[in-house]
């Protein structure tokens, strides 16, 4: 869905393009990786209380940061005339690690979520949706998208740690899973709580089985 803004988006920063002239556009990508890495430490550290709801904000910012300097540094290579190969791999790597990186440092948070390992289960289901979109391409088609796309999937992310923050600040406690149905415990991941993190684990592992189905169907109907 949030997809379909990557070209307002890409109109709307193409005065900042300009302006950086020549810088080198990898430099901005490494920048981005920095940034999201601090952000996973805060995200897992992060406890209940102000300074945990704190720490929340402050790792929720730094990966918008990290994503506007990921956008950045395509728009400008294309400015500069100087995207390639490694440019796109480059940024399709740190893409991926940023993805994984997120959902495992979620799952490490031990003030909200139960067993570390959903984390590990969103970051692998996440892959197996972004695999078969560039796996489409190696064997001599489009890169295949559809399904719930990275956009989609950090909007809910960012939607859910600021949740958590205020959980954190206020002293809220989620929606207690012990007495649902075991059906809506799986779909939790497993977790005993509803809140902002558990949401966003159990949104990014659902969203990236459903676009590995996807996307597999849609490859298989344009091979065959």
């Amino acid at each position: 869905m949030f997809e379909k803004m990557r070209e307002r988006w890409t109109n709307a920063i193409h005065p900042l393009v300009v302006r950086m002239g020549d810088l080198d556009p990898s430099s901005l990508t490494w920048a981005s990786l920095g940034l999201a890495i601090i952000s996973f430490y805060l995200l897992s550290q992060a406890t209940a209380g102000a300074s945990g709801s704190a720490w929340i904000i402050g790792g929720v910012i730094l990966i918008l940061i990290a994503g506007v300097l990921d956008a950045l540094d395509g728009a400008l290579a294309r400015h500069q005339g100087t995207d390639g190969p490694y440019g796109d791999f480059l940024d399709h790597t740190i893409d991926r690690v940023v993805d994984v990186g997120l959902l495992v440092a979620i799952g490490m948070n031990s003030s909200f979520v139960d067993d570390p390992n959903t984390g590990l289960i969103a970051g692998l289901l996440t892959l197996f949706g972004s695999y078969m979109g560039t796996q489409a391409q190696s064997v001599g088609l489009d890169r295949i998208y559809g399904g719930f796309s990275r956009a989609d999937r950090m909007v809910m992310t960012i939607a859910g740690l600021l949740v958590v923050s205020w959980q954190a600040y206020s002293g809220m406690s989620g929606i207690s899973m012990d007495s649902m149905h075991w059906a809506v415990q799986v779909l939790n991941l497993g977790n005993s709580e509803l809140n902002g993190m558990t949401f966003a684990l159990a949104v990014s592992a659902w969203g990236g089985a459903y676009t590995f189905i996807i996307r597999f169907i849609k490859t298989r109907s344009q091979l065959l």
